[in-house]
């Protein structure tokens, strides 16, 4: 199954003891919603286990039912109305979905870029194998760890920049240090130098961890899989939660507005607020 989320209401994917998790809401709407007897009996797998606050368009998961593919659609769809799922298809026994052929994640990095013309550079620098000691959460060792990282690319846009990171795999935290490397390049607090050697784990670094709310994962590829059923589109719940998050992003932006132009002394306390245009693009 391929599915996405808004992760900002959630605590990442993987079920815990407190906080409302992907898994977790999952688990329980298999049995509920009837697609399996339990929530064990489904054996689910999913291919990328998220953070707090970290969103997919499009992970995948794994998952024992007998029902067909369009009536799975229709059930998976019914169980939060900030998940969804667009794409099925069967897959042989044995089949482990952990073992796409690669990850793609995008992170939207808000703000305007100290030394914009330095970003391609600096994220070419990744490519190829990469010491994760330096730019994952929690990795001992004294080897370094090498992980293959298939293409780091910037791309400017409207108020900022996208950075796609496309590799076979990852570790925890692996693309918000990678951002991070980044950010500190571009502030001219790490040179090029340095940021080579803590990839090819001459040295080790202590990098900032870019905030979770501007990644998502953004595609799994698989080689062997095509997607033969499809998602007919949002149901009522869904189409209600997209457009209250829509009116929620509105209501932020002329609120965020009118607080920036008071503290900033760019207008009175009762003059009307009007957002800069780029931030209603």
């Amino acid at each position: 199954m391929r599915f996405g989320y808004d992760g900002s209401g959630f605590s990442g994917w993987a079920r815990q003891p407190a906080g409302r998790t992907v898994e977790g809401v999952l688990r329980d709407g298999l049995r509920t919603r009837g697609i399996t007897s339990s929530a064990g009996a489904a054996q689910l797998e999913v291919a990328s286990r998220t953070d707090r606050g970290v969103s997919a368009r499009a992970n995948a998961l794994a998952l024992r039912s007998e029902l067909s593919a369009d009536s799975l659609l229709d059930r998976l769809n019914a169980i939060a109305p900030e998940v969804f799922f667009t794409a099925a298809t069967q897959v042989p026994p044995g089949f482990r979905v952990r073992h796409a052929e690669r990850r793609v994640y995008r992170y939207f990095d808000a703000g305007p870029a100290l030394r914009p013309q330095g970003w391609p550079g600096a994220a070419a620098l990744f490519v190829g194998p990469v010491d994760v000691r330096s730019f994952g959460r929690g990795i001992p060792g004294e080897s370094p760890q090498p992980r293959l990282v298939e293409a780091v690319t910037v791309r400017s846009i409207a108020g900022g920049r996208v950075i796609e990171v496309r590799a076979p795999s990852f570790v925890w935290g692996m693309v918000r240090k990678i951002v991070g490397a980044l950010r500190e390049v571009d502030a001219g607090r790490l040179t090029l130098p340095r940021l080579q050697r803590a990839i090819d784990g001459a040295e080790r670094l202590t990098l900032p961890l870019a905030e979770p709310g501007g990644l998502v994962l953004w595609d799994v590829e698989f080689a062997s899989i095509r997607w033969t059923d499809h998602w007919r589109g949002p149901n009522r719940y869904q189409a209600t939660c997209a457009r209250r998050l829509r009116q929620g992003l509105w209501t932020r932006v002329w609120v965020a507005a009118a607080l920036g132009d008071v503290v900033s002394g760019r207008a009175s306390s009762s003059a009307d607020p009007f957002p800069p245009l780029e931030l209603l693009d």
